[in-house]
């Protein structure tokens, strides 16, 4: 049995409405390593029919926790760098400097993430580039590119630190 490593990230999902979002994104986190922290409430059951349904038999790989509300994951992750990902933030994800254990927070594919939790957080809200006449970008598209950013910044994953 191998070792088990510290997380390379910890992806937060903030109350998740599509299981098939959630399922792509576990897979990116299983394959690099990444942690996925779920908050409740979920528009979805973690039963074994519903996560066969969303194409996830592979979910026996992912590192995976689901949670009451992100003052919990602070509480066990302290002293991290929390990112927020939304389409309010002043600065572009690659302007970000990720390190290893970082926390990357993503919101609700309906509601996004709470407008105070934003307020709070300014200086750590990222958001890619997207025309206004486009809403929104797919959580799970959103989510592996900032994932794969990270990794890149880490120089691969043979690039991050042990």
């Amino acid at each position: 049995m191998s070792e088990k490593r510290e997380p390379l990230l910890h992806i937060v999902l903030y109350q998740p409405d599509i299981p098939q979002n959630t399922g792509n994104i576990g897979r990116t986190c299983a394959a690099v390593g990444a942690k996925l922290w779920l908050v409740r409430p979920l528009g979805f059951h973690l039963d074994a029919k519903h996560l066969r349904r969303a194409g996830m038999d592979y979910w026996k790989f992912v590192d995976w926790e689901a949670v009451d509300d992100l003052r919990e994951i602070r509480e066990r992750l302290p002293e991290r760098t929390w990112w927020y990902i939304t389409k309010f933030g002043r600065r572009q994800v690659w302007d970000a400097e990720f390190g290893q254990g970082d926390v990357v927070v993503f919101g609700s594919e309906t509601r996004g993430l709470p407008a105070g939790l934003l307020q709070e957080n300014e200086g750590h809200c990222l958001q890619y580039p997207m025309r206004e006449e486009v809403r929104s970008l797919n959580l799970a598209s959103t989510a592996t590119a900032v994932i794969y950013e990270a990794v890149r910044q880490f120089g691969g994953l043979g690039g991050a630190a042990e």
